[in-house]
């Protein structure tokens, strides 16, 4: 691979931050919704969004990549299946047994999955530094769970959601391998590739979501039901897909999960900025290890 310039890392860095943000704001929808929305169908209507918002960017470019796009052919299409259709649907049906914070904390299995898939199936095993760096995040990440008191490990339980985002984990663990891992498949402009994924992931959806709709689960078409559609179909679907997938093409796929452990510290500050919820002395620890275990896990190596 070229050498990026510190520009683009910066850049992909910055973009993996704010893909974290808005999929932390993701869960908080989607337990906030689980009622008011059905799984399928918010998984639907939030894909459908945002292919609706990519077409008239990418149509164009699109027929022009054809030749392109017909040899990824059923590596898209199995891509597409995971991350688009798959772990969104796993997503919300998570939501309706477990808490948002439970979602993002789960979510922070990731990169462990990954770090152990990226030697598995692309040979590229992370370098000590960055597991130590994984152990910091990992030490943050408990005193997060605990509420900063040891004992509180010892009553953790787990319900059906939280067994659900287990496999959704996993689940998008392999969507960024297999991205990563035929990236020489894909080598097309980013929205191009998005636009490609969403148009083959939402017919995916589309049968389920008939069923929902046969079996009596309907939205009302609020102005709150609407705001959450948009919202996942926009930041949490459009915007932070995009980051991610640019941050596996310039940072791989060791470093740019890591990013996931900032996810239940952005939790835990929308909480306390939108819901009120006061920020805790444990709050601020774990969340100063994670950052720490970051640092030292990607900082470049001295030479």
């Amino acid at each position: 691979m070229p050498q990026q310039s510190s520009r683009a890392v910066g850049l992909a860095w910055l973009g993996l931050l704010v893909a974290s943000l808005f999929w932390a704001g993701n869960a908080l929808v989607a337990r906030a919704f689980h009622d008011a929305i059905p799984p399928f169908t918010l998984a639907f209507w939030r894909w459908s969004l945002a292919l609706a918002i990519l077409l008239p960017f990418v149509a164009r470019p699109m027929w022009e990549h054809r030749s392109a796009l017909r040899r990824a052919g059923w590596r898209l299409v199995l891509v597409a299946a995971l991350g688009i259709s798959t772990f969104s649907v796993l997503l919300y049906f998570a939501a309706r047994t477990t808490v948002a914070i439970n979602l993002t904390l789960l979510n922070t299995c990731l990169p462990l999955a990954t770090f152990i898939g990226a030697g598995v199936l692309l040979n590229e095993w992370p370098p000590r530094r960055a597991w130590l760096g994984l152990g910091v995040a990992t030490v943050g990440l408990l005193v997060l769970i605990a509420q900063g008191q040891l004992e509180q490990l010892a009553a953790l339980s787990f319900n059906p959601g939280d067994l659900i985002m287990l496999v959704a984990v996993l689940d998008w663990a392999l969507y960024t391998l297999l991205l990563r891992r035929w990236s020489h498949h894909f080598q097309l402009p980013p929205l191009v590739l998005l636009g490609a994924l969403v148009a083959c992931g939402v017919p995916l959806l589309l049968p389920f979501y008939l069923l929902e709709l046969v079996a009596g689960q309907r939205f009302e078409l609020s102005v709150e039901n609407l705001a959450a559609i948009g919202y996942t179909g926009i930041c949490a679907s459009l915007l932070a897909y995009l980051l991610w997938n640019q941050g596996i093409r310039v940072l791989g796929v060791a470093k740019a999960v890591l990013t996931n452990y900032l996810m239940p510290v952005f939790t835990a500050l929308l909480g306390y900025l939108l819901l009120g919820e006061g920020l805790q002395a444990y709050h601020w620890f774990g969340g100063a290890l994670i950052f720490a275990g970051l640092l030292l896990a990607t900082r470049p190596s001295l030479r």
